[in-house]
């Protein structure tokens, strides 16, 4: 059988899990129930699903969890009323992890920016297209995406209840130097950053930008590095959660065994960001 072939039936089984957990609520499936639903051992269930996703069943219905939570306060309920709609058996279960799984407190997340100005613009880039947004102290936000439309509704979703102005000509330095560092012209991306995350996030997303460019690491040796060796999946919760692309450069972190991991901005941009910096790091020892 074919590596390839393997691929295939670990993506379509995941599939059948994911569509399982969706319709479910994810809480109270266990690795037992999904073994005996799907005739397959837990431990053999548990690495198929992991090889095609990235994540254990576990983490994958915890995100689920997540989701639905944060569209039940985008839809005005309380915050008491969205966990235990979301699925989670007691507010602590939300709260003790609320930090790692939102950035912020539950009652932060839900003003989605309310107070604070923020301006914004969309531009083509090799990349497909670029959003970066900003306050008056540093780039908020930096995303990218296949649509402008679409990068631009997920900025307005995320800061629903901020000031947001577009501003292509005031945003146009930085906006240039980006375009500029992903075509080659300029070597590094020094822009001011303005991000409201926790403690440990910080530290993570220093971690990153201590990479040169045309290096990797992976999510064991970031955790090393900031001191916390047992925190390998904290910080796979951290560079996934990285609001700003290219400048905090979690596109350099792969998977242990060498594989590319996740990319919330697609993988193929991933691998397409690590071949050309491999080129210019190539071409600049040459």
């Amino acid at each position: 059988m074919t590596g390839e072939t393997i691929d295939k039936q670990d993506s379509l089984l995941a599939a059948q899990i994911c569509a399982f957990l969706r319709s479910a609520q994810p809480e109270s499936i266990s690795l037992a129930q999904l073994s005996a639903r799907f005739h397959l051992s837990p431990g053999h269930l548990q690495r198929r699903f992991k090889r095609a996703t990235g994540f254990s069943p576990r983490e994958y219905a915890a995100k689920l969890r997540l989701e639905a939570f944060k569209g039940e306060l985008r839809d005005g309920a309380r915050i008491t009323d969205a966990i235990y709609a979301a699925g989670y058996g007691s507010t602590s279960r939300l709260y003790e992890h609320s930090d790692q799984q939102l950035g912020m407190t539950p009652t932060a997340y839900r003003d989605r920016g309310a107070g604070m100005t923020i301006r914004y613009s969309a531009l083509p880039c090799p990349l497909g297209w670029l959003l970066v947004a900003a306050t008056d102290r540093g780039i908020c936000k930096l995303s990218l995406g296949d649509q402008s439309a679409q990068l631009i509704a997920d900025f307005e979703n995320e800061f629903a209840e901020a000031e947001r102005l577009r501003d292509d000509n005031g945003l146009g330095g930085w906006t240039a130097q980006i375009i500029a560092w992903l075509g080659g012209w300029q070597p590094a991306l020094d822009l001011p950053l303005d991000l409201r995350a926790t403690a440990f996030q910080h530290r993570v997303w220093a971690a990153l930008q201590s990479i040169p460019p045309g290096e990797t690491r992976n999510y064991s040796e970031v955790a090393a590095a900031i001191g916390q060796p047992k925190a390998t999946r904290a910080v796979a919760q951290a560079c996934a959660r990285n609001p700003v692309a290219l400048v905090i450069p979690c596109h350099r972190v792969l998977r242990k065994d060498g594989q590319l991991g996740g990319y919330r901005w697609g993988i193929e941009r991933k691998q397409r960001l690590l071949e050309a910096e491999a080129r210019h790091k190539q071409d600049s020892s040459a």
